[in-house]
């Protein structure tokens, strides 16, 4: 179950966030009611969420998620692959809230990259994708962390995707999302499997929160396969944010 959540509000910068979708910039006035819909579906599950102030000069720090790994042991600061994402890790207003909430704090150092869009946490194992923001050396050092602290971990080669989690989304008791490259990799095995149709990729980024799965709005396959095992669904839009390639679990620490 989930105690807390860490948000940050998004900049009037967002429209200059990085992005590969080509769908045009997101309207900062749209993004922010999406963002106070997503807080209070959030606030809704039984969550204290705590909101960040908004950076200017940071069009992407809205995506909290990428700066920090929290576990139930030890919250690890990152160190963001894109180079005008790096200090956002270095803001000091996350590091108070996650000094608030974790007695032990580690942090990812150079050379290593790491963006927790590429970490999916399983019970006390974490899968972490190689991709272009996260690198061997980062996924090396954030194993032998998690390890420290009794916890596990595993690299995860990507192909396709952005992060590990714009393809696969867990949503506990052994019910896994996979779309595209994953339909097929051996390593997701042994989890239940809900296929993602390519035209619903995008919605692949679920987040369980204590029992019930937020899902973005205009899914509708999706959210009836969740439904369909019994899980309760809320639809939150993220249309804005998915114009510079963030999704829901993007938006938010949870732990």
């Amino acid at each position: 179950m989930f105690k807390n959540v860490i948000v940050r509000v998004p900049s009037q910068t967002v429209s200059e966030g990085i992005t590969s979708a080509n769908e045009g910039k997101p309207d900062y006035r749209k993004a922010l009611v999406q963002h106070e819909n997503y807080v209070s579906a959030l606030t809704k599950l039984g969550v204290d969420v705590t909101v960040l102030a908004p950076h200017d000069e940071f069009p992407d720090s809205c995506f909290v998620e990428d700066v920090a790994l929290c576990t139930s042991k030890v919250a690890i600061i990152t160190r963001p692959g894109a180079l005008t994402r790096r200090k956002e890790a270095e803001l000091p207003d996350m590091k108070e809230a996650l000094e608030k909430f974790n007695q032990n704090i580690e942090t990812i150092k150079e050379p290593g990259t790491v963006e927790s869009g590429d970490i999916m946490m399983v019970g006390d194992h974490f899968y972490i994708g190689l991709s272009a923001r996260t690198n061997q050396a980062g996924a090396d050092q954030m194993i032998a962390i998690l390890e420290k602290y009794g916890l596990s971990g595993e690299a995860v080669p990507l192909k396709e995707v952005l992060h590990l989690k714009t393809g696969l989304s867990y949503i506990e008791n052994n019910n896994l999302l996979v779309s595209g490259e994953f339909k097929n990799d051996p390593r997701f095995d042994t989890f239940n499997k809900l296929e993602i149709d390519p035209d619903e990729a995008y919605g692949a980024n679920c987040i369980w929160v204590n029992g019930t799965v937020i899902v973005a709005s205009g899914y509708p396959k999706i959210q009836k396969k969740i439904e369909g095992l019994g899980y309760p669904v809320l639809n939150v839009d993220t249309s804005e944010y998915r114009k510079i390639d963030g999704g829901l679990s993007c938006l938010s620490l949870r732990f």
